[in-house]
């Protein structure tokens, strides 16, 4: 299947992945429209050559691939199938590809929802960053039927460099993300304990970094973190917010599979003490300026 074989893509939310997404795909040659309720967003969205829509339905109403990218599984029921929603917009035999990360019970809750509209629904969340959604390398975990796959190809094939078909079913995609974000979330907490306890044995933090990337205790997201809290610049690109969520979901999940999961609830706590620290909108690399608090450390500042 080729880009000709879509006459028509939407997107329902353009913040930093979902602008890149609809941009990559304007990119390969397939018209795009796009909706978000930030005005600036549709702009530059706009301006890289999508179409701005007035509302979610006027999105979908000629989408034969609609892409939803907000934040959560609450916020993809109400887009999809709220008053107003997109989804009784789309022509049968459309298919909606669900980007949010989610629980996997609400992954197969909302595709079941779009198969009885006669939609296909493929669960694919995405790993990789603002910075790889805006070059189409996005790496995205996703199950679905193969006739969804299939539908969504086109799109697909312009937003991401991987794409690991993960099975045939929704809430098989969100599974294998809840374990990403286990550790991912773990790895962040732990980059920001040892950046902080690293500044409690006086030791030089740029040579820290140098020393740890070139190591065996390196992370990706010690390598992608710790740069910032080297700058003090915690402008969110991933906030601590975030990861209240998701490490909230992975908990949620490991109650009910009664599966102890002791250092992903450590990093939530560290997460939430952050968010309460009034830090919850900010980079998440701002773990590390609450345990700076914490403990009386002062931590590199922005330049002027």
């Amino acid at each position: 299947m080729t880009t000709q074989n879509i006459l028509a893509a939407g997107v329902i939310g353009l913040g930093s992945m979902g602008l890149g997404m609809a941009q990559s795909m304007v990119k390969r040659g397939i018209k795009v429209s796009g909706f978000d309720i930030n005005s600036a967003a549709v702009a530059k969205f706009v301006e890289a050559g999508g179409s701005s829509a007035a509302s979610v339905v006027e999105v979908a109403k000629n989408a034969h691939v609609l892409l939803v990218v907000v934040v959560n599984a609450a916020q993809t029921d109400m887009v999809l199938f709220g008053e107003n929603g997109a989804a009784v917009a789309m022509k049968k035999g459309s298919v909606i590809i669900s980007s949010a990360t989610m629980a996997p019970d609400d992954a197969r809750r909302l595709a079941a929802k779009a198969e009885a509209l006669g939609l296909l629904y493929l669960d694919a969340p995405i790993s990789g960053g603002a910075a790889k959604a805006a070059l189409g390398q996005l790496t995205v975990m996703a199950s679905g039927t193969p006739e969804a796959f299939t539908r969504a190809r086109p799109a697909l094939d312009a937003i991401a460099a991987t794409v690991h078909e993960l099975g045939d079913a929704a809430g098989i995609g969100a599974s294998f993300k809840m374990v990403n974000q286990l550790l991912a979330g773990v790895h962040i907490a732990a980059a920001c304990e040892a950046v902080t306890f690293a500044k409690k044995l006086g030791l030089d933090l740029p040579t820290v970094y140098k020393v740890i990337t070139a190591s065996a205790g390196n992370s990706w997201m010690f390598e992608n973190r710790v740069p910032r809290i080297l700058d003090g610049d915690y402008a969110p690109r991933s906030a601590v917010e975030i990861f209240t969520k998701d490490l909230g979901i992975v908990s949620d999940m490991g109650r009910r599979e009664k599966f102890p999961l002791q250092i992903a609830a450590t990093a939530l706590q560290m997460f939430l003490m952050t968010a309460a620290a009034g830090m919850e909108r900010d980079d998440d690399a701002s773990v590390a300026r609450m345990i700076a608090e914490m403990t009386g450390l002062e931590l590199p500042k922005a330049s002027a």
